[in-house]
């Protein structure tokens, strides 16, 4: 049955299936729906219905999460989703994860510095990757992801390779007692920030709170 229309066409689905109409048929969608600030909504089936859209900008929905993109190709942001399949992540928490990682959902981790930008498989593989080197399982990367969502939005090179190298060799800690500590602080992976004291008002990024 056709609903009322919407008032506002950031409106969030109840499903998380959405649904593109055109003349001709109906395709479906999963979490991905094209934006277009002009365009009329109406409730289809527990969907979304609209005659027109811009490919220049695609919103993700799914129960409690929005996730807007500009990347034309919303495929980009399923195809990290699907890289971390194997950490047994629903499909909210994936968006999530992803969005806080990189600017699209508010994180004070992030103060406001970040930038909103789109992730890349390649990039996400070799975060990932490098976090199973330190002796990480994919059980262990399930729950520092949870905890840090971040850390897939930190640097690779100038963040997590020279914290790891300050742990293991300023303060020795290697093996073992690196895997626990991650675990227990994975956000010492993007420490960018010693103010030894003297506030420079980065706190959720500094060395002070190690």
């Amino acid at each position: 049955m056709v609903g009322n229309s919407l008032a506002s066409p950031l409106a969030t689905l109840g499903s998380a299936k959405c649904f593109r109409h055109s003349a001709v048929d109906l395709v479906t969608y999963t979490n991905v729906l094209p934006l277009r600030l002009n365009s009329s909504y109406h409730g289809v089936n527990g969907g979304v219905r609209t005659s027109s859209y811009s490919r220049s900008k695609w919103i993700v929905f799914c129960s409690t999460t929005q996730v807007e993109t500009s990347n034309e190709d919303p495929n980009i942001w399923e195809e990290c989703k699907e890289a971390l399949s194997c950490f047994d992540f629903s499909v909210e928490e994936k968006d999530k994860i992803l969005g806080k990682a990189f600017g699209h959902i508010h994180s004070p981790y992030w103060t406001e510095e970040r930038v909103k930008e789109n992730p890349k498989v390649e990039t996400l593989n070799q975060i990932l990757e490098f976090l199973r080197s330190l002796g990480l399982s994919d059980e262990d990367l399930h729950k520092v992801m949870k905890k840090f969502p971040e850390v897939l939005g930190c640097s690779l090179e100038e963040e997590m390779k020279p914290n790891i190298g300050i742990l293991e060799n300023q303060w020795g800690i290697t093996g073992k007692q690196l895997r626990n500590l991650l675990l227990r602080n994975p956000k010492v992976l993007g420490y960018n920030v010693d103010c030894k004291g003297d506030c420079v008002a980065q706190c959720t990024r500094c060395w002070v709170r190690f």
